[in-house]
């Protein structure tokens, strides 16, 4: 299982709003000894976020969705979430009382559409102003707004993720290869991925002052961090190039 997101707004691609739903996942997982596999971030587009879905909802994966859950029109994800699912869309009664207890009478006749989840969805207890998103098999629907998604976030994470919390301990190691071309450094990389099965290894070139600069690391289980990096490390020496080694990372 790997945890992904999809992130969903007109607004966000039109450049109106800036996205911080990305940062503020890969923080909270981090926390948490856990990391994000992959994100998108899609239009407010029934049927991109319907393909989407079910190809995500097919998967082991377990996917925050920020976005798109109001009772406005451009508001799709809810009902698009039903259409991947292949269920109906329908009124859930743990949102209804929290809805009706928000606003009384005037949660009717609009506010009381964002109760309606796809047929066999969760609430998602939003404490900001107790309109609930959902979870739909391993899927959880957020508001777009940072001040409801994030603490909701949370929420799912500690409480349905708690037993995954800091289960696979990894570290990071990292040098820094000074006026190398990265194309000399391909194979070393590839020797470690063969040799070491449970690290991954990255290139990240920069062009600093002093010139050319290569940030090298290897990251993964703290059995084979340590001898994956000094296997880079011979072989950067053995190419020709200087080093400095930076401290390990959490």
């Amino acid at each position: 299982m790997s945890f992904g997101t999809i992130i969903i707004g007109d607004e966000i691609l039109s450049g109106k709003r800036q996205d911080k739903h990305l940062s503020k996942l890969i923080e909270v997982l981090k926390v948490r000894g856990l990391e994000l596999a992959w994100a998108q971030y899609l239009g407010d587009e029934p049927e991109q976020i319907i393909a989407t879905l079910k190809r995500t909802l097919a998967s082991d994966d377990s996917v925050f969705c920020f976005g798109g859950i109001g009772a406005t029109p451009d508001d799709c994800t809810r009902q698009s979430a039903a259409a991947a699912a292949g269920v109906a869309l329908v009124r859930h009664p743990e949102a209804v009382a929290e809805i009706e207890a928000r606003f009384g009478q005037d949660a009717y006749p609009k506010r009381i559409l964002m109760a309606e989840f796809p047929a066999g969805s969760e609430a998602i207890p939003n404490p900001f102003n107790r309109i609930p998103g959902f979870s739909y098999a391993r899927h959880y629907f957020l508001p777009g707004f940072p001040e409801m998604a994030w603490p909701m976030m949370e929420w799912v994470l500690d409480s349905r993720y708690l037993h995954l919390h800091h289960g696979r301990p990894r570290i990071e190691e990292s040098l820094v290869v000074f006026e190398a071309p990265e194309s000399e450094l391909i194979d070393a990389m590839n020797t470690v991925l063969s040799n070491y099965d449970a690290v991954k290894v990255s290139s990240l070139p920069r062009f600093a002052p002093t010139g050319r600069e290569i940030e090298l690391s290897v990251r993964g289980d703290p059995a084979q961090v340590p001898s994956a990096m000094s296997y880079l490390k011979v072989a950067v020496t053995t190419l020709g190039y200087r080093y400095e080694a930076s401290t390990r990372k959490p």
